[in-house]
Order: C-alpha cells, then sequence, then structure tokens
C-alpha cells in the first residue's frame, strides 16, 4: 500500500520506453495523465488490464487522459507485448525499479501463501498541474476504465 495521498504533488519520473524514447512526468504537463503499474508482460490480469485500457483508448483521449504503463519488464518484451496486443500507448521500462520504488509500488508481496517482492498492481490518475488527483489500488483488471473514468 502506497503511502502516497491524493492532493500531493506526484513523484517526477524519467524513464525510457519500448522504443528507448525517454518519457517523464514534465512531458504530460497540462494533461491528465493515467500511470499504471503491473507487474509482467503478457501474463494473464496484465494483458487484460491493457486490453481494457486499449479499448477504451479513444474514451479515455476525449476525456484528456494520457495514458502510460510501468513494469520492470525490458523495452523488448514491452515491444513484444504492445505489437502482440495492438497496444496505443507507450510502457516504461523500470528494469532499474526506480520509478516503481518512487512511487513505493515495489513491495512484498502474497501469493498462494508465499511472500516475495514484486510490483503491488496501482493505478494513478494525475492532473494536469502534476498532482495525484486519485489512487487505484484495487484494481479490476476487466474493467479499469470504469474506474478511471467514475473516480
Amino acid at each position: 500500500m502506497t503511502k502516497l495521498k491524493t492532493g500531493e504533488k506526484a513523484p517526477d519520473f524519467k524513464g525510457v520506453d519500448q522504443d528507448g524514447n525517454p518519457i517523464s512526468l514534465n512531458d504530460f504537463k497540462g494533461h491528465k495523465l493515467v500511470l499504471y503499474f503491473y507487474p509482467k508482460d503478457s501474463t494473464p490480469g496484465c494483458t487484460s488490464q491493457a486490453c481494457n485500457l486499449r479499448d477504451n483508448y479513444d474514451l479515455l483521449l476525449e476525456k484528456g487522459y494520457k495514458v502510460v504503463g510501468v513494469s520492470a519488464d525490458s523495452e523488448k518484451s514491452h515491444k513484444k507485448f504492445i505489437e502482440k496486443n495492438h497496444l496505443p500507448f507507450p510502457l516504461i521500462a523500470d528494469t532499474g525499479k526506480e520509478i516503481l520504488k518512487a512511487y513505493e509500488v515495489w513491495g512484498m508481496k502474497k501469493f498462494m501463501g508465499r511472500e516475495f517482492m514484486g510490483i503491488k498492481r496501482t493505478t494513478f490518475v494525475i492532473d494536469e498541474a502534476g498532482k495525484i488527483e486519485e489512487i487505484i489500488e484495487k484494481v479490476q483488471t476487466k474493467d479499469h476504465t470504469s474506474q478511471i473514468i467514475s473516480g
């Protein structure tokens, strides 16, 4: 669970997308940003979530949102994931986990009775001025767009 709160300035970030292009929080000034963190490319829940955002991408754009996904997967893995699922938005390859740690989504997880370090699926909606408008920690992968828009 993140200690970041709505109304706070979103942590600045700099990363590279699936094509090696730099992406930072500053790139989204004047736009709402859906910054979503997910555990792993091409896994069932992560694919459902990405495809839900893809299928509703035009609606998100209409409502003024830009979308960026972040995981610890490599640029190459992201590129395959995007191509396979026809994703229209960039994915940041945070292999060093700097962004994951800044947003407090890297930590201890439990799954099937075992504990391990991993990415906690979380979405941050950031407003035009760079402040956190909403934090979604109980992500519904198959209906994520509704959670964002109704927020």
